[in-house]
């Protein structure tokens, strides 16, 4: 590679770093032990509820927020999705399973799947079939 062209390869580098600063990057509260629903409001900031106090981990406040989602379907509210969050993390309840995210815009990663029955697994924890 020659000179111009690695001084162009870091230029670019550097300007996709630049970039991604700028990206709008929400964050979640870090309340010690609070599990939040969290609204996406109309002007298109983001509104914590808190749903339930003294959580003792991410998990029990996922569970908490896919209760809370089931009894939503009950009442006849089609909302396949909800968002919530627990000490600066953003869960996102979905039809798939619970995904976690730093940020509200960012990238997700997966913690628990749906099995067959629609219940809630760690990836992995349940047989191929």
């Amino acid at each position: 590679m020659r000179l111009s062209q690695a001084a162009a390869v870091l230029v670019l580098g550097l300007s996709a770093v630049g970039l991604s600063a700028c990206v709008k990057q929400t964050k979640a509260p870090f309340d010690q032990g609070i599990c939040n629903h969290v609204i996406l409001k109309e002007d298109g900031t983001l509104r914590f509820n808190p749903v339930e106090r003294n959580v003792p981990n991410m998990e029990t406040c996922a569970a908490t927020l896919e209760g809370m989602r089931i009894r939503f379907m009950r009442m006849g509210l089609r909302r396949e999705e909800l968002t919530g969050s627990y000490q600066g993390k953003f869960i996102f309840v979905q039809k798939e399973g619970i995904y976690l995210g730093d940020s509200y815009e960012g990238a997700r990663f997966m913690s628990l799947v749906r099995t067959g029955d629609g219940r809630l697994a760690v990836p992995g924890a349940m047989p191929p079939r």
